[in-house]
């Protein structure tokens, strides 16, 4: 059935909210996150931190490479998007201009790609690969990776790896269909109709879209949470760093940051303060990036530009050769790295590779419906390019200056990296950041800045998180309810709290965080290879039925025909020239009226005559722009009177969508409706063959008035 227009549902109505929410969704979805919570807590009571080691690693080996080829099948379909013929698509109609501006475009993509996670592992991670290199790029004790320049151009290459173009083509698969099906093709902003070209939409508004959004609000859950749980451990190991409390790892402490930060969070949801929490986020950017440019300013300087200009060749360099790795090795490891206690890890492709791509797969409806919701009126080509380099560059200019740094103090002076008695690395992750801004300047003020900058991500985060899930719960209402907005942001506040004590140490609570993402990744990793089928097919439907538009000249350019007079008449100029032009125009007219007269009417009537055309004074011209469709050699047919060639629509290329309208403000405003809107209003001018006409200085009569 169409969908109803969406009705004004009261904020804080309990019978408004439950007859709004579409229930087979949402009560399922709330089991299943509450169910989740309390394997956590039995697992953890029953098994320890060793047991979720071991559960972690069995999950990342079972589905780890089945992630590595998605993956990287993700980042072709993004390429080949990008940069063939179907990147000419407008999300949106036609005539649509893109609703922000480049600058402001670039600068919210730099926002959904600047969280706590860069934060967090901006100084920690190249220390990690640092001391712990990949198979890929050489062992750090061998003669293979002799000098400290290979290890740092090793850590680097790595981690941009991880935070590049991988995570980014992962959520262009759902921003951007996401877009394409809600701005072009009219269907509302739900994961479900990424999969209406292969269900159909009968199934798709049944139990097969319910479990689809089912799947994607407890993905986005437990994604998001793994990235508060690292802001709140880092947000306590800062408070802890500045002496402000006595141990900040305590696990109280950890549940008192989730209850406050996520209370701001809950607080501007009930105000609706839309455009101060707006506010908030650009200050947010900007002191991020003011404090970026304040390690690049009082750390070493030319050292980091000239590091983020390698990182990118490393970057190169390492990406085929860590593409299709499920079971990569440390370097000289015998396959085990070392923890934060001295211990031993798996291969470095279970321990970083395998969780990264889950976690950006459990966050992709989160982060790929925000660019879907500000890329309205850009050419796919645009979107793709700008959602894949874009953040990807930023991200390896934020590793190069926090990370470089890290790694040039370890360097130089030894004061990021431990050892223990039997020579383990030992890398404090949470107070890595905090660490590095010791080194420099006024610490003290730098230190406060990145706490802030964590928080400020926190909130953002749970705020628009909870907008997502609420609009997955409503089936893809754009306006929902704030007693559910609320709901949200609780239980994600409550999922994180107990996350993280589910684990009796802070070390095993990171694994417990990372797992719940790898996890929650496994069904949508599913679901966004079936979009990625649906998506090609819609795609090379419509980049083979849109029009191509070619600009057809009767005449050279003007520059060929002066060319052309002049040596016929053996001169530069002069009347004999201005003669030899005008005779060849109105010749090659003559003889392409012949040529056309009979196959078109329209380029019959191509004139002669330059006063015509009035080509002399650039008023106009009579070229004529073509709309010239691909027709697949089956469905041509041949007249058998005539010999005309001619085409059968039926034989011709198949929509994978069906010819059904929506009755909904989305499907009004997408390219489609506006299409159907048109060829009705066409058809019925047509048909009836009158034109209303209205008497001047009067107004046409209003059908309510009496």
């Amino acid at each position: 059935m169409a969908v109803e227009p969406e009705t004004k549902l009261r904020d804080w109505s309990p019978s408004d909210v439950w007859r709004g929410l579409n229930k087979p969704v949402f009560i399922p979805a709330v089991i299943i996150i509450i169910a989740g919570l309390i394997f956590a807590t039995w697992w953890g009571a029953e098994y320890g931190g060793e047991g979720f080691e071991e559960l972690n690693n069995t999950v990342v080996e079972t589905i780890g490479w089945w992630y590595v080829i998605i993956t990287a099948v993700f980042v072709g379909f993004a390429f080949w998007a990008g940069l063939s013929k179907v990147g000419n698509i407008r999300l949106g109609r036609d005539d649509e201009k893109p609703e922000f501006a480049l600058g402001s475009w670039f600068t919210m993509l730099f926002a959904a790609g600047m969280g706590i996670g860069l934060v967090f592992w901006g100084v920690a991670e190249p220390l990690w690969h640092f001391v712990a290199p990949p198979e890929a790029t050489g062992d750090a004790t061998s003669e293979g990776m002799a000098t400290q320049s290979d290890m740092i151009g090793s850590a680097f290459g790595a981690t941009a790896f991880h935070w590049g173009l991988h995570a980014w083509a992962i959520y262009v698969v759902v921003g951007l269909g996401l877009a394409y099906m809600t701005f072009r093709r009219g269907r509302p902003l739900s994961v479900r109709w990424l999969l209406e070209p292969i269900f159909g939409r009968r199934l798709i508004e049944s139990w097969v879209g319910h479990l689809i959004d089912i799947v994607a609000i407890t993905g986005t859950v437990f994604g998001v949470v793994t990235s508060l749980g690292f802001g709140t451990q880092q947000i306590a190991a800062g408070l802890g760093f500045m002496g402000w409390v006595e141990d900040g790892s305590d696990q109280f402490l950890l549940t008192m940051v989730v209850v406050v930060v996520m209370g701001i969070a809950t607080i501007s949801v009930i105000t609706g303060v839309n455009k101060g929490l707006k506010w908030l986020s650009n200050t947010n950017m900007i002191a991020a990036a003011c404090l970026a440019l304040f390690v690049l300013a009082a750390g070493p300087t030319l050292f980091l530009l000239q590091s983020f200009v390698a990182n990118i060749g490393e970057y190169i360099q390492i990406f085929p050769q860590m593409l299709f790795e499920s079971s990569m090795d440390y370097a000289g490891s015998g396959g085990e790295g070392v923890t934060e206690d001295g211990g031993l890890l798996g291969s470095f492709s279970v321990d970083w590779t395998v969780y990264y791509w889950g976690w950006w797969m459990s966050w992709a409806p989160f982060v790929g419906m925000f660019i879907a919701r500000i890329s309205r009126g850009r050419t796919i080509r645009e979107f793709v390019l700008g959602v894949l380099l874009a953040p990807t560059m930023v991200g390896l200019l934020w590793f190069s200056i926090f990370g470089g740094t890290g790694l040039w103090f370890q360097i130089t002076e030894g004061t990021m990296v431990s050892y223990d008695d039997e020579g383990a690395a030992e890398i404090g992750t949470e107070e890595s950041l905090f660490l590095m801004l010791e080194q420099l300047p006024i610490a003290s003020i730098a230190s406060v800045i990145a706490i802030l900058i964590v928080t400020l991500f926190f909130i953002t985060s749970g705020d628009s998180a909870s907008l997502v899930t609420d609009v997955l719960s409503y089936g893809g209402r754009t306006e929902t309810p704030k007693l559910t907005r609320t709901f949200w942001t609780v239980l994600i506040a409550i999922t994180a709290i107990v996350l993280l004590s589910a684990a009796p140490d802070p070390e095993a609570s990171m694994t417990v965080l990372q797992m719940s993402a790898i996890m929650a990744a496994a069904p949508l990793s599913i679901v966004y290879a079936l979009a990625v089928i649906a998506m090609l097919r819609l795609l090379l439907f419509e980049g083979r039925t849109s029009s191509k538009y070619v600009r057809v000249r009767h005449h050279a350019t003007k520059a060929a025909m002066v060319k052309a007079a002049r040596e016929a008449a053996g001169a530069e100029n002069g009347t004999a020239v201005q003669r030899n032009l005008l005779s060849l125009l109105n010749k090659q007219a003559t003889s392409l009226r012949t040529l056309f007269g009979g196959a078109s009417a329209t380029l019959a009537g191509l004139p002669a005559r330059s006063s015509e055309r009035k080509l002399a004074e650039g008023v106009a011209n009579d070229d004529l722009v073509l709309a010239i469709q691909d027709v697949p050699g089956q469905a041509t047919t041949v007249n058998t009177e005539t010999g005309v060639l001619g085409w059968n629509r039926e034989l011709g290329y198949r929509d994978p969508l069906p010819d059904t309208e929506f009755d909904s403000e989305e499907y009004a405003q997408s390219y489609e409706g506006w299409e159907s809107e048109s060829e009705e209003f066409f058809d019925e001018t047509v048909a009836t063959g009158t034109i209303e006409t209205v008497e001047p200085n009067t107004k046409p009569k209003d059908e309510n008035s009496s």
